[in-house]
This record gives C-alpha cells, structure tokens and sequence, in this order.
C-alpha cells in the first residue's frame, strides 16, 4: 500500500489556550505503574535497517512486559501527517509532530520507539530538546549503513527510483543526510546482526536503570509491602 501525498496545508497558530495539568506529577505516575518511559530515536538512511531493527526490539521489550510502542516513519504518513510531502519544509514539520507524539507516549511511561529518517540534525536535536525540557530521557540510536549497501538492498526499490530521476528529493541521493555526531547507541547494521543490535540495545538501557519487567517490579512492590494480600482461607 503506497500513500500519496500533496503539499502542506497552512494552519493558523493556537490562541486563547493554557496548559491544563494533571492531578499528579509524572514521578507518581511512574511509581504507581512501576514503569518509567524514555524515546529511543531511530535514525538512518532508507534501507538502513532502521525499521527492522525497531521492530524486532518492540517485540523483545512487550515480549519481557514491557510497555513499548513502535511508530514508524511509513506508517505515521498514511494517518497523523498524511497532509506532509517531502519537502525539507515537510520533513521538518513531520518530525516536529513525531516529537511531540514521542514525548506524550514517554511521558506516560510507555517506551516509545520512532523510526523515521530523520535527516535533519536540527530537527533531530529538536525532538531531543523537547525531551530534555520535560526531563524524559531521549535515547538516539544511528543505524549506519553506507550508501552503496543501501542501494544494494532497496527493498522498495526507491533508490533505484531516485537515480532515474523518478522520486525527487530522495535522502542520500538528491536530497541530504546529516548524520549524527553525538548518537547514544551508534549500529552499523551491514555488521551487526538484528539479534545482536537488539541486544546492544537492551544492554545500554540496562545498564542505566531505564527497563523493568513485570516482574521486577512485582518484586519491588512485594518488597515495599505493595503486594496484593493473599486471600484468607474460610
């Protein structure tokens, strides 16, 4: 299924709105689920391997009771920004919408897992300065791959489709890639297997504290006296 799109639709700025705050903090909501959300941010060139590599650890992360939800650049472009087109106007604003999404789905202790091309550095450094204001942590990670690997897979044949002139504006090809400089967790997925990538991954967050499973946290409420009373035999 392919989408087409057009271009952008201007929209008039909101006026007359304030922010409307919960009735508790995001720390007690943390301490009330057990669980504590974070943005992983997937970025790389098409056929990176991007896309798989978030997939296979969205199933690894739920897999272990983990809350975590996968949205994919693809995917967000048939609904939420089916209006935006490629434009470097369009790709800014695409990824200004997926930040925002990112950060409500993070701040309500899910771990949200975008995949998105992302060619921008400073829409990227955006999405993580809109973290960083909120206190929630963002996590990038760059699936590197060289070009000539890319075009090599081009399972949708796009590249093939760039060099014919067919597809305008097409990142790596007509249309630029800024990679990034300062990346948490950096792949090169033409070496790494998707098994490995994923365990890479999962060993970083660990080891900052960032994943609990449900059993884990089980343990914890058992330990602080959480724990569901057994019921009392009649």
């Amino acid at each position: 299924m392919t989408a087409t799109v057009k271009a952008t639709t201007n929209v008039e700025k909101s006026t007359n709105i304030a922010w409307h705050d919960g009735a508790f903090t995001r720390a007690e909501r943390e301490e009330n689920l057990g669980r504590k959300g974070l943005t992983l941010w997937f970025t790389g060139l098409s056929a990176s391997g991007k896309s798989t590599l978030a997939s296979a650890l969205e199933q690894h992360l739920v897999s272990q009771g983990i809350n975590a939800y996968r949205l994919d650049g693809d995917n967000i472009r048939f609904g939420l920004n089916k209006n935006l087109g490629f434009s470097d106007a369009d790709r800014t604003e695409n990824i200004r919408r997926i930040g925002e999404v990112a950060k409500l789905f993070a701040d309500s202790t899910t771990i949200a897992i975008t995949s998105f091309i992302s060619p921008f550095r400073a829409d990227r450094d955006g999405a993580r300065k809109l973290h960083d204001d909120a206190g929630i942590p963002f996590i990038e990670v760059y699936a590197d791959v060289p070009i000539e690997v890319a075009e090599q897979r081009d399972p949708k044949g796009l590249y093939k489709k760039a060099r014919e002139g067919v597809i305008k504006d097409f990142t790596g090809i007509s249309s630029p890639y800024e990679a990034p400089e300062k990346a948490e967790i950096h792949i090169r997925t033409d070496l790494v297997s998707i098994e490995d990538g994923v365990r890479l991954i999962v060993a970083y967050l660990e080891e900052r504290g960032l994943l609990q499973t449900k059993a884990a946290a089980g343990t914890k409420r058992a330990a602080t006296g959480e724990a569901d009373e057994p019921a009392k035999k009649k």
